[in-house]
């Protein structure tokens, strides 16, 4: 299975001044410990990291002995751009991708061989969580218009998986269409095409804040 990581987080929310990648959580970088768990999946055989330029030397020595196993690839403006670039930088080989944001450092394995396994019967999938919160949707002044039922809700994350043509299809129409998209599922939604939710964890935080930061310590303990 081919992965690629988007790892250009400005690290703006968490006040580091620095890509937030490069942040230590109990003493290794948060990309290390993200490549650490993708590499423990058994079905995991390419690894790209999509990043700017100027990052690309500190993200490497943070990763120590994951940095002759993986393929940079300089990204581009937004997420949606860098993606693009990764799938133009894909093995001519590689059939099926799975994308993982670099900041969700404390992904499980067997969730990924979970996204991978699935991807045999699915041209789409995306790992996610049940919404337990009481979601509002308000309007532009603040006012709340409407309570959707939570059981149909689900809070996304990654690894997202996807056939690459099939991929690579849907982002040279949002290059067409100029369709802006935070993430890559959002294309096949917007083409009516069918994504398959896989249930995930709690544990599956994506790292933004400090607040995140102290969580992922407690975490890790575990992990």
């Amino acid at each position: 299975m081919h992965v690629l990581i988007p790892a250009a987080g400005s690290g703006s929310r968490m006040r580091a001044g620095k890509n937030k990648l490069l942040i230590e959580l109990e003493g290794e970088s948060l990309i290390y410990w993200t490549l650490k768990s993708v590499f423990s999946s058994s079905l995991v055989s390419w690894v790209g990291i999509i990043g700017q330029p100027n990052d690309k030397n500190e993200l490497l020595n943070s990763i120590k002995g994951f940095s002759s196993k993986v393929q940079w690839i300089n990204g581009g403006e937004t997420r949606q751009e860098s993606v693009f670039h990764g799938l133009n930088s894909l093995p001519s080989d590689a059939k099926k991708i799975l994308i993982h944001d670099g900041a969700r450092c404390l992904i499980e394995p067997s969730l990924i061989n979970k996204c991978a396994q699935e991807l045999e019967g699915n041209e789409a999938v995306v790992l996610a969580t049940k919404v337990t919160d009481t979601i509002k949707i308000v309007d532009d002044k603040g006012y709340i218009q409407e309570t959707p039922n939570r059981k149909n809700l689900w809070a996304a994350q990654t690894p997202q998986g996807f056939l690459v043509e099939r991929l690579r299809k849907a982002h040279l129409m949002a290059i067409e269409k100029n369709w802006i998209v935070t993430d890559d599922a959002s294309l096949f939604e917007i083409l009516n095409w069918q994504v398959k939710i896989i249930e995930g964890n709690s544990s599956n935080i994506k790292i933004t804040t400090p607040l995140d930061l102290k969580i992922a310590k407690l975490f890790l303990k575990d992990f």
